[in-house]
């Protein structure tokens, strides 16, 4: 368990590093930032000190203001050799959905896709806003059943399905029975 709690905390101080980094590269305040993203400056602050856990939404909003890909909020180094235990994942939850992804796999620089394991509970649907132009989802459905989709062209996915759809538009994640997993690729230019 100590093991567990080491990792989570070694994976806060790794964002803080670099939130900070790239906040600093802008030439941007924490309040700049804070004014920018809509964020408390305190929760901002936190963030900076290896502390609290950011959300799903955060973590976006936050790469969306510092012109980052959100990966490099998630996993800031890469390994030549790297183990990823089930039961050792560090998660993002969403504030307004029962929806958690976890980042498996950042590209290395140049390369272009992101994987994604995400685990979804019925309740309320994960509305995602469009993502940068280009920008391509690839989902495969692992447990449980989900619609999934863009919000004109959702689709219900059982175990096994895969679905490919432009991430560039409006598009949301429902699951609709408990336990419902997914991998997500996301793709871009």
């Amino acid at each position: 368990m100590e093991d567990n709690e080491e990792r989570r905390a070694g994976r806060r101080i790794a964002l803080a590093r670099v939130l900070k980094s790239k906040r600093l590269a802008k030439d941007m305040s924490i309040s700049s930032l804070a004014k920018i993203t809509g964020l408390a400056k305190s929760n901002l602050s936190r963030l900076e000190a290896g502390e609290g856990n950011p959300s799903l939404e955060t973590l976006w909003t936050l790469s969306a203001a510092l012109d980052i890909n959100v990966r490099e909020l998630f996993d800031p180094g890469s390994r030549t050799v790297r183990v990823s235990r089930a039961s050792e994942y560090g998660e993002a939850q969403s504030e307004i959905a029962n929806f958690g992804v976890t980042l498996l796999s950042s590209s290395p620089p140049g390369a272009t896709r992101d994987l994604y394991r995400a685990a979804l509970e019925p309740g309320r649907t994960k509305k995602s806003a469009p993502h940068a132009r280009g920008m391509i989802e690839h989902i495969v459905l692992i447990t449980g059943k989900a619609r999934v989709g863009p919000d004109q062209a959702s689709e219900v996915l059982l175990p096994g399905d895969y679905m490919i759809f432009a991430a560039d538009q409006p598009h949301s994640y429902e699951a609709l029975e408990p336990e419902t997993t997914a991998i997500i690729i996301m793709e871009s230019d």
